[in-house]
């Protein structure tokens, strides 16, 4: 007969320890706590958005062990529907929905790349400083027959570049100026032999 007792108090005390174990193991840090989505990038660039998520999370794993260690309400879980637990269950939700619409919006929303900068060819960079040479002084860079310049030398690379050939020595002579109206005239443009912003634009194309 004792030792039935025995046993019998041994299986009580097991009943409650298990119980104790689970409600104990139920809130332990690691099985109550909503864990930050680990697919949000903790570099992302909206650092306010980042932050309100943050925040929101710990706000709803400090309402789910509040409700619990001073109400014994398991919010996520609840065993009741009495008023004060529909009450916590439904401030709960609306704690997770802000945690989920933060998550939404850092996760669909891009990650600002950094801009790669990108290089210039050595060609290009001699046709913006062309195109920059003769915005300067449009008027004074239409060229004129006998001139010689720097400009003209570029002018004249550029139309052989687009089929001619010329002699390329910045000297602004009758071959220059019939070959740049001959480019004139295969573009559709007016073929007068004198360089505006037109014709400069279709010979750096």
């Amino acid at each position: 007969m004792k030792q039935i007792i025995i046993f019998l108090l041994l299986v009580i005390i097991g009943i409650l320890g298990y119980n104790f174990y689970e409600k104990w193991q139920r809130f332990h840090p690691p099985n109550y706590h909503y864990k930050a989505e680990q697919v949000v990038d903790a570099n992302h660039s909206n650092k306010d958005l980042l932050m309100n998520y943050y925040q929101a999370v710990e706000a709803l794993n400090g309402y789910v062990i509040t409700q619990w260690g001073a109400n014994e309400i398991d919010v996520r879980n609840p065993e009741d529907d009495d008023a004060q637990t529909v009450a916590a269950v439904s401030e709960y939700n609306k704690k997770l929905g802000a945690v989920k619409y933060y998550e939404s919006q850092l996760l669909n929303t891009k990650v600002a790349e950094p801009e790669v900068e990108q290089t210039l060819s050595e060609e290009d960079m001699r046709n913006q400083l062309v195109y920059k040479m003769f915005n300067a002084d449009p008027k004074g860079n239409t060229l004129r027959l006998g001139e010689r310049n720097a400009f003209i030398y570029e002018i004249q690379r550029l139309l052989v570049e687009n089929g001619d050939s010329i002699r390329r020595d910045g000297l602004f002579r009758t071959e220059t100026f019939n070959a740049l109206r001959s480019f004139e005239e295969r573009k559709g443009l007016l073929a007068d032999g004198r360089l505006d912003l037109i014709t400069l634009e279709y010979l750096l194309k």
